[in-house]
């Protein structure tokens, strides 16, 4: 089977060695089956994106011994894309405005409850402030939710295919779950036209992904992202979630974390080998 994968880096910090792990292991599945690697920038996020940063990835990814076919896609260049899916879901009456601010959400969780998780794939889980607000009341500065009970319940029988090796196999997803550990994520955030779950689910289909590769953290999202891809009439990939790099006191890494920096390493004289040495791709 010939398969198409991608990385899709944001532009706001320099590429790390937990990046180039996951760009190189997507790109050496893709030549096992002489399939296709491909690069896309997720640069929703204007605030923090940075041409100088973007340039790095190319620069670093091409270092690495990475190509990928031209023209890269761009998030920043497909708003008009992921309204049209936002307005599929506002068609099956699942969206909602929401005007509460992170204090907001904090101060209406109250006081946990033994057992009940507070935190999932897309931080607090939202207490529903909101939920009964119509689409047609939608202000400037709001965000819009996704109703995760009512669009569960549309599909209540769904799963995905994982083939790394902590979590391989298929995986249900539960509609209660999505309901007590997911709650109503965000579907397009503030100042920005879009968010994560909404963009990556339609670029992969749009890009024909296969094989999604990235961080086992990510893990809890992909029933999101599969809920998302029903909802929509889109396929659904074949998920890989690879082990992360670590530092030495077994934190995973972040873009803070310069001393990793891709570029500290060119800088410093390493090879393309030795990176996938320190990776464990050697």
């Amino acid at each position: 089977m010939r398969i198409t994968t991608r990385f899709a880096p944001s532009p706001t910090g320099p590429l790390h060695l937990g990046h180039a792990f996951s760009a190189l292991l997507a790109n050496d599945m893709a030549r096992a089956s002489e399939g296709v690697f491909l690069l896309r920038i997720e640069d929703i996020d204007q605030g923090r994106a940075r041409d100088h940063w973007e340039r790095q990835i190319y620069d670093d990814l091409t270092w690495l011994g990475l190509r990928w076919p031209q023209p890269v896609m761009r998030q920043s260049e497909r708003m008009s894309r992921y309204a049209a899916a936002l307005i599929e879901l506002e068609a099956l009456g699942l969206t909602y405005p929401c005007r509460c601010k992170r204090a907001d959400i904090e101060l209406a969780a109250g006081a946990p409850q033994e057992g009940v998780p507070h935190f999932g794939p897309d931080g607090r889980i939202y207490p529903g402030t909101c939920r009964t607000r119509p689409m047609s009341d939608r202000k400037a500065g709001d965000v819009i939710r996704l109703n995760i009970a009512q669009a569960a319940a549309l599909h209540p029988n769904l799963d995905f295919k994982e083939t790394a090796p902590r979590h391989i196999g298929r995986h249900r997803i539960s509609p209660e779950t999505l309901c007590r550990e997911v709650g109503d994520i965000v579907l397009v955030r503030r100042q920005m036209g879009s968010s994560y779950h909404l963009s990556v689910v339609v670029d992969d289909a749009d890009q024909g992904i296969t094989h999604v590769t990235r961080g086992e953290d990510l893990f809890d999202a992909t029933q999101i992202h599969v809920l998302l891809q029903h909802l929509l009439g889109l396929p659904t990939p074949i998920y890989h979630h690879h082990r992360l790099v670590r530092d030495e006191a077994g934190k995973r890494l972040a873009k803070r974390d310069d001393a990793r920096a891709i570029a500290t390493y060119r800088e410093a004289g390493k090879t393309p080998n030795g990176i996938r040495a320190m990776v464990g791709l050697a």
